[in-house]
């Protein structure tokens, strides 16, 4: 080949060099643009997952428990119930499937009956329970 064949070659190698970038480029830009663009369809792929719920910050909360035998069948650990009952009104349930995170010996406890157990719940149930323990009697059931 002469002359000719010379210049075809280079013509093809220019061009090859310019699909090359040009491939980059679109390649590029479907990378960085493909999430944005997912986002403002507004509509997640069937097989992406939903986003993790925010994690819920929990707090210790001391509670004394109307009967000292139901105490002691707890373990750490344990999901219970907490039921608030007054008189004269139904009971009801202040704190559901909180967790027992200690049970302290009945002889560190001070007080006037029952007994004491540390659960570790969000902190505005922390707060109702907080409530309910100082105008009714709480008892606790396991999950």
């Amino acid at each position: 080949m002469g002359r000719g064949g010379d210049r075809l070659r280079r013509a093809v190698r220019r061009r090859r060099r310019g699909a090359a970038a040009g491939l980059a480029v679109a390649a590029a830009v479907l990378a960085v643009g493909g999430t944005e663009a997912q986002a403002s369809r507004g509509s997640a792929p069937p097989s992406a997952k939903p986003p993790p719920a925010a994690a819920v910050r929990l707090v210790s909360a001391p509670v004394r428990i109307a009967d000292a035998a139901t105490v002691r069948l707890l373990r750490p650990g344990d999901r219970v119930d907490v039921v608030a009952a007054e008189r004269g009104e139904p009971p009801r349930v202040v704190a559901a499937g909180a967790r027992v995170s200690e049970v302290p010996d009945p002889d560190k406890g001070v007080g006037d009956g029952g007994a004491l157990v540390v659960l570790s719940v969000p902190r505005e149930t922390a707060r109702s329970l907080v409530g309910a323990g100082a105008v009714s009697r709480l008892a606790v059931t396991l999950c």
